[in-house]
């Protein structure tokens, strides 16, 4: 069933507790510089993330691991140049927050007095609460990352479906709830079974943004490399390709291409 959108002239993190409250999903996409910024705010998109998957998708990384803070910071700045509307969330990336609760502050503080993003994301439950919990403090708003967490890969050793065993799933909700208790506003499952990821949702009051974690949940995240169809060699079952932008513009390379070389670009109009 849907319902009736709200005009938010800016989107908080207030606004996405309201929007779950108010039964409104979330929109949320991936974005890494200002171009992309400016076609999904004229979208409208609810969140840019500017994920750690730059590290893929920009950088030509197997994994999410090798991006740096420094990298990070600099693809959010050109994201927050290009958008106006939406909640823009920056992962914090490996190796910035996991060993010291004061090295995950000071990379937040970083990020949000260099960038001008409005919140971090942060992967995994109860092993860094206290670095959470120390960001929190300072007034930093914190969306967290439960299920398949990327930056964790080395040690599931694949990208399957996570929790779907009973002691895992019981960990995912406690871990959610701890979330919720300390203070983050929202929360991203990602490839978790779906009736998990709809049970998790209906026990914490912040929303639960899902990637491959079904339709029960408060919003939806992708890519936005593999939801226009940029990227084609990545086909998992929970996404949905929108538009095959490869192959478009293959062709139009293509066209290039040939016209330079038949001297048929530029033509007598296309000069001085």
């Amino acid at each position: 069933m849907s319902v009736a959108k709200k005009d938010y002239k800016k989107v908080t993190t207030k606004s996405l507790i309201d929007m779950k409250a108010n039964g409104e999903k979330i929109s949320m996409l991936t974005c890494y510089d200002y171009s992309m910024a400016k076609v999904l705010e004229a979208g409208g998109v609810d969140v840019m993330l500017v994920g750690d998957s730059a590290s893929n998708v920009m950088a030509g990384h197997e994994t999410t691991l090798p991006i740096t803070l420094d990298q990070m910071i600099y693809h959010a700045q050109s994201v927050v140049r290009g958008a106006e509307r939406a909640l823009i969330v920056v992962d914090l990336p490996f190796g910035s927050y996991q060993s010291d609760p004061k090295e995950a502050l000071r990379s937040a503080i970083r990020i949000m007095k260099e960038s001008g993003a409005h919140a971090v994301k942060m992967e995994g439950g109860i092993e860094i609460k206290d670095g959470i919990k120390r960001i929190l403090d300072a007034g930093i708003p914190v969306m967290g990352h439960l299920g398949l967490t990327p930056q964790s890969i080395y040690k599931f050793g694949t990208y399957t479906v996570r929790a779907k065993e009973e002691e895992e799933a019981a960990q995912l909700i406690q871990d959610a709830k701890m979330l919720e208790e300390i203070g983050c506003f929202a929360v991203v499952l990602e490839k978790i079974p779906a009736a998990l990821a709809k049970k998790v949702a209906e026990s914490i009051s912040i929303p639960v943004i899902g990637i491959g974690a079904g339709n029960g949940v408060d919003g939806q995240v992708l890519v936005i490399h593999d939801m226009i169809g940029l990227t084609h060699e990545f086909n998992p079952k929970f996404l949905r390709r929108y538009l095959n932008i490869f192959d478009q513009m293959k062709g139009a390379v293509e066209q290039y291409v040939q016209d330079v070389k038949a001297v048929d670009f530029p033509n007598e109009n296309e000069q001085y």
